[in-house]
């Protein structure tokens, strides 16, 4: 099949709380990704940011198993075939590209592996550029800890260095040295609040690992390979230990995901003090932290709070509630954090009574 016919994907990766939702959520509102499809990997108990991208239902999927690295890239096969066999017969409206947001932890190689090889969906789908997004407050500390961080950047074609108005010039020359190491014919654009110009992000070409470094390379021959073992999902290690995979979602060691349901409003300043002291005495280990919060003095207009490390955001006000559940829901990816001292901490400093916290299934 020529590739005229072929649907264009793009993916886009990056580490997490390197603002992957936020620039999404940007595209999706601009005319030119009318026609596209989002697919969002989102790794943890409870899915939350579908909820927060701004888009109709028609236009996402959502696969919330865990890792595209693993088990859900079935799903992503799946899905892919279910979208082009819709498409057909007109059960969803036209699509010209699809777009697929991949989880922070996840490795990009085996997903793009699985877009280049998979039979189902290789005479359906090109991969048309990897785009990276990059953290400029934590992206040099993060690539030094972290496997996943380094493939991300190693294999894009387009980096968005976010959060620049909180770093130094300095910080950023480090990082852009470090990034230039890494892949140094990636091209580089500074993006705030996600605003980037789809031209940025779309049409970046065929994807040829062959053109890239040796490691790379390597990468894709191992994920070759582990396509072709037969292994269990529930319990293996993506090339050698990279991935790691457990039943609590490990990717090095010490990483796990848990959420909480919160069944009772928060006073926000309460809230907002339980913040200031996780941040400050565990900031270096909350890897990433999001949350949809009921406030008690606000019930119909829930707040939205991203945090990274002992950066959080400026909580972000949303002008209702995107679906008719209206508890509050948190979302944290740890290193060596016990749930139990989280909970200890919301009821302690956030006001919040031990029987109105629900654990989400694993």
């Amino acid at each position: 099949m020529d590739t005229a016919d072929q649907i264009p994907v793009t993916v886009l990766t990056g580490f997490l709380g390197s603002g992957k939702t936020t620039v999404l959520n940007h595209l999706l509102r601009q005319p030119e990704l009318n026609g596209v499809v989002a697919i969002i990997n989102e790794f943890g108990e409870v899915a939350l940011d579908h909820l927060l991208v701004e888009s109709s239902e028609d236009r996402l999927a959502l696969l919330d198993n865990g890792c595209i690295c693993c088990s859900v890239r079935e799903d992503l096969i799946e899905t892919l075939v279910d979208l082009a066999a819709r498409r057909a017969t007109g059960a969803i409206p036209p699509f010209h590209r699809v777009l697929v947001e991949t989880t922070g932890l996840a490795d990009p190689v085996p997903v793009l592996h699985t877009l280049m090889t998979a039979p189902d969906i290789v005479g359906r789908y090109r991969i048309d550029g990897v785009v990276a997004t990059v953290d400029a407050v934590n992206g040099a500390h993060t690539l030094e800890e972290h496997g996943e961080a380094v493939r991300q950047i190693a294999v894009a074609d387009r980096l968005l260095v976010t959060k620049t108005d909180l770093a130094s010039e300095d910080a950023l020359a480090r990082l852009a040295a470090r990034l230039a190491a890494i892949n140094p014919v990636v091209s580089r654009a500074h993006v705030r609040n996600g605003m980037v110009d789809p031209a940025r992000v779309l049409d970046a070409g065929l994807f040829d690992p062959a053109a890239r470094s040796a490691d790379v390379v390597r990468w894709f021959d191992l994920a070759s390979q582990a396509a072709n073992a037969p292994h269990h999902h529930a319990d293996h290690d993506c090339d050698g230990g990279a991935c790691g995979h457990h039943s609590h979602h490990a990717h090095d060691a010490g990483v796990s995901s848990y959420s909480l349901i919160i069944d009772e409003p928060i006073q926000r300043d309460a809230f907002a003090r339980w913040l200031d002291y996780v941040a400050a005495l565990k900031g270096e280990d909350l890897l990433r932290f999001k949350a949809i919060v009921h406030v008690a003095e606000q019930p119909d207009a829930p707040v939205v709070v991203h945090g990274v490390q002992h950066v959080f955001h400026p909580p972000i006000t949303l002008q209702g509630w995107p679906s008719a559940d209206r508890r509050s829901r948190l979302v944290f990816i740890v290193r060596g954090i016990p749930r139990q001292i989280i909970e200890n901490t919301l009821c302690k400093f956030a006001a919040v009574s031990r029987a109105a916290i629900q654990r989400a299934a694993a």
